[in-house]
Parts: C-alpha cells; structure tokens; sequence
C-alpha cells in the first residue's frame, strides 16, 4: 500500500471539521427541540449554530496553525544563532540525538556527527527534525487548514439542518436529523478507516455512540431547562 501523500498532515483538519459539524450541529438541534422550540425557531438557530461554527472552525484553525508555525519558525531562528555561537554544544545534543534513533556504531557516528560540524546548514535540518520533530512536507498551511475545517464544519452541519427546512414537526425533524447525521458518521469512519487503516466497525461505532450520548444528554437537559422555565411562568 501507498502512503497517503503529501496531504495527510490535514487529516486532522478534515476529520476535526466534518465531526464537529455533525455531531455539536444536531446536539444543538435536539437541545433547542427538547426545550419546546417551534420548527422554525430550530430550523433559525440551526442555521445560525451552522454559520457561527463554520466561521469559529475557520478562524480558530487559521490563527492557531499560523501561530504554531510562528512559534516554530522562532524557535528555528534561536537553534540557528545557537549553532552559530555555540556549535560544540549543539554536537553533543546531535551524538546523544544519533543514539535514540539507533545510531549506536562509533565509525559511523563519528563519520555523521564530522559532516554536520562543518555543515551548518545541514546541522540545522537535522535538528529540526530529531530536536523539534518537524518535517518541511508534514507543515500545515493556516489558509488551507482554515478553510478545510470551516467549509467540512458547514458541509457537516447539514444533516442537521436540511430536514427543518421542510417545515415537518419538531419530532420528525429530529428523527430525520438523527437518521442522516448517523449515515454521515458513519461514513466519516469510513474514510477515517481508510486513511489509518484501522477498523471500520470500531471507528464507526465509537462516532455514532459520542452522538448517540450527546443528543441524550442535551434533549434531557433540554427538556430541563424547559420544564424549570414552565413552571416558574405558572
């Protein structure tokens, strides 16, 4: 098998999107639905929680991307100026580096820790990966992290908000919601599965049962909070 390319660091933006979309969209619509809502006071704020998380997804993974990349990028310039005033001390931390990944046999080491002694440009590239653990390929950008999580949030929310726009009773909406947000968690697995290769029954089941509670938890505590404002109205 093939690894999954040069896109696989925004895996996360991906699955983190479309999940969240699907699940915190229709945990919201089975809160305000247990709270008594009218059709199209559900269908109002299901569009608006779809908008509003688009648009936090979007610009919470823009700037939280960008600024890891900063803080990166500031750390590399001190490792930079650190090998250049104290070169000696950055080849001590690259022999005892060279060892954890199993460059144990001393010719050989010796070899490697001469090359980048006299390579400054090289000593950086390494310890930018065995130090800091970062690979030029595997860096994400800010825009396309934003806009991948915000676009997959909007996409996800839809199962929970298309079935009230038909204007059906509350009861049949949730059902409908809950129907097509298990097909799409489902199938969120799925792809999850076959980019980890890991089991589709297991990742699948482990998505719907987080929805399953969560829409238990806020229709009840919808429903809570209904009945305490009902009688204090009485």
């Amino acid at each position: 098998k093939e690894h999954l390319g040069k896109h696989r660091q925004y895996w996360r933006d991906i699955i983190l999107g479309v999940n969240d979309g699907l699940i915190s969209t229709f945990l919201l619509v089975v809160g305000v639905s247990g709270g008594g809502m009218a059709t199209k006071d559900i269908l109002i704020t299901a569009i608006s929680g779809a908008l509003a998380g688009c648009i936090s997804m979007m610009a919470g993974e823009f700037v939280a991307t960008k600024s890891q990349n900063e803080v990166l990028n500031a750390e590399l310039a001190l490792e930079r100026s650190h090998i250049r005033d104290y070169r000696d001390i950055e080849i001590q931390e690259l022999s005892g580096l060279l060892l954890l990944i199993g460059i144990s046999d001393g010719e050989l080491k010796d070899n490697l820790v001469k090359f980048y002694e006299s390579n400054p440009e090289a000593l950086l590239a390494i310890m930018k990966s065995l130090e800091f653990g970062v690979v030029d390929e595997e860096l994400r950008s800010p825009y396309w992290a934003g806009v991948a999580s915000g676009f997959l949030f909007f996409l996800g929310s839809l199962p929970s908000v298309l079935p009230f726009a038909f204007q059906v009773d509350p009861l049949t909406g949730i059902i409908v919601a809950a129907i097509a947000t298990a097909v799409g968690l489902a199938v969120v697995g799925g792809i999850k599965t076959w980019a980890t290769r890991a089991s589709f029954v297991s990742s699948s089941m482990e998505n719907l049962l987080i929805a399953g509670l969560g829409g238990a938890l806020a229709y009840a505590v919808g429903s809570l909070f209904d009945h305490i404002l009902n009688t204090k109205v009485d």
